[in-house]
């Protein structure tokens, strides 16, 4: 067995020597105190790392704006054209409630009228009566009071305040999406930063060990294999630096985009309080989304609008009685008319045949009330089941916190064994690589544990409509 292991460390020497000849012909000389310096394995130098990155946080960078949390909130509120549009919408839907309303007040015209007529003629045409028309001058005014319209116009008024309040709703549910999306994107940028944190501390302490081995390699303690492997590690240390740069670009657009600007600055975020576990129990969760949601009371007030609007259309098919004045001055007329005139009265316009138009739009209206309820109880199960499901996200973000923590104690354990096994020759490098790269992952795996939680609490939040 030893006699194998040692010819297939042999064979990947040979091979790496074989492809990789400029590269290890690259490796810079060692300073002279260099062949002296102890290699450091990577588990001793994870509190390190860790300390490196909290040092790096607490130094902004240049051309920074300092942010947190609340104020990435206000700025979204403040800026986001989506949440504005919304509050215009609201408001266009409070004045819309005049117009049905309009009806309960006098219309009242005024008239100036010029004619001149052909002799003693009339509108014979058109009508079954035919009607005289005068020559004259004259100047006026006419008033329609609505009395009565069996309950139409108090059905539209309601209708009209039932559907202001639904979109009061839907722009409250817009501002608490608008709030999740920055809350998501902030820890989302928050995260990227760890993470970029963290690969700039394992390419520095990398670029450390690859020196080392570069050392031992010249004084005949390490083979070339083990700085080829070293300077592959090193090399994909720097491209995880170059992917995490990229995401923490990315996630700072997206977080200005969120906040409704254009995103030229750049952020320094700071950390927030880690909420509680949620319960292991979802139910009284699931009572407090379908009380407080605001998507769903827009839904349900809808239905109360299109119901409202069925009956004010039942009730076209019912008399309507108005209440009718006139009066004016006629100073150039012939001698057929009166120098003024006046009269008041009362119409009532009862509907006896249009067709079937009142009972089809009555029809359609009731129709279109029961599609509203039911469009309320699918969101009302949809709401359920998104309360589950980020309840278990978040339940699940949270126990990955201490998760990931102890993975990075069982890596740190893992590292350290394989070191030993590789310094008495019993472990190759590949298997010291294999467990440097173990303990990175769970060091990146630590380093956004917080932030998921974070991220999922926000949509759990969203989910119950607690956002505020």
């Amino acid at each position: 067995m030893k006699t194998f292991l040692s010819g297939v460390v042999f064979c990947l020497a040979t091979l790496a020597c074989s492809q990789f000849p400029a590269r290890a012909q690259s490796i810079p000389p060692p300073a002279p105190t260099e062949s002296a310096v102890p290699f450091t394995p990577l588990q001793m130098a994870a509190p390190n790392i860790a300390e490196a990155a909290s040092a790096t946080s607490s130094t902004p960078e240049n051309n920074t704006t300092a942010l947190t949390l609340s104020d990435a909130e206000s700025r979204a509120l403040t800026n986001q054209p989506r949440l504005l549009a919304e509050q215009l919408r609201a408001q266009a839907a409070s004045k819309r409630i005049g117009e049905p309303r309009a009806a309960y007040f006098p219309q009242a015209f005024a008239n100036l009228t010029a004619v001149e007529a052909n002799g003693d003629t009339a509108v014979a045409a058109g009508a079954l009566t035919t009607s005289s028309i005068s020559t004259r001058a004259a100047g006026g005014a006419s008033l329609v009071q609505m009395i009565t319209d069996f309950g139409r116009t108090s059905n539209l008024v309601q209708s009209a305040r039932f559907e202001a309040k639904a979109e009061d709703e839907h722009e409250e549910s817009t501002r608490q999406s608008i709030l999740t999306q920055v809350d998501q994107a902030y820890f989302a940028a928050q995260a990227a930063e760890s993470v970029r944190k963290t690969a700039q501390a394992v390419l520095e302490f990398r670029k450390v060990t690859l020196r080392q081995l570069s050392a031992l390699a010249q004084s005949q303690l390490r083979s070339t294999l083990d700085v080829q492997f070293a300077q592959v590690m090193a090399s994909e240390a720097e491209l995880a630096v170059v992917r995490a740069d990229s995401a923490v670009h990315k996630t700072q657009a997206q977080l200005a985009a969120t906040m409704g600007e254009e995103g030229n600055a750049t952020y320094t975020l700071t950390d927030s309080v880690l909420p509680p576990n949620p319960d292991a129990d979802p139910a009284s969760y699931i009572k407090q989304a379908i009380a407080n949601r605001p998507d769903l009371k827009a839904l349900k007030l809808k239905t109360e609008s299109a119901m409202h609007e069925a009956r004010a259309d039942r009730a076209l098919n019912y008399p309507t009685v108005n209440a009718l004045a006139a009066g004016g001055e006629v100073p150039i007329h012939d001698p057929t008319l009166h120098h003024e005139y006046g009269a008041v009265g009362v119409n009532i316009n009862v509907p006896i045949f249009n067709g079937g138009l009142y009972s089809a739009r009555a029809s359609v209206a009731k129709l279109e009330a029961k599609a509203a309820d039911q469009d309320a109880a699918l969101r009302e199960l949809e709401i359920v089941r998104d309360v589950r499901m980020t309840w278990a996200d978040a339940r699940d973000a949270f126990l990955q916190i201490e998760v990931s923590e102890r993975l990075v104690d069982e890596t740190n354990v893992a590292m350290r064994l394989a070191k030993a096994r590789y310094d008495a020759g019993l472990g190759s490098i590949v298997e010291l690589n294999q467990a440097e790269l173990n303990q990175t992952s769970a060091l990146i795996t630590a380093a956004t544990a917080r932030f998921d939680f974070l991220r999922a609490m926000a949509a759990f939040q969203f989910a119950m409509g607690n956002l505020h």
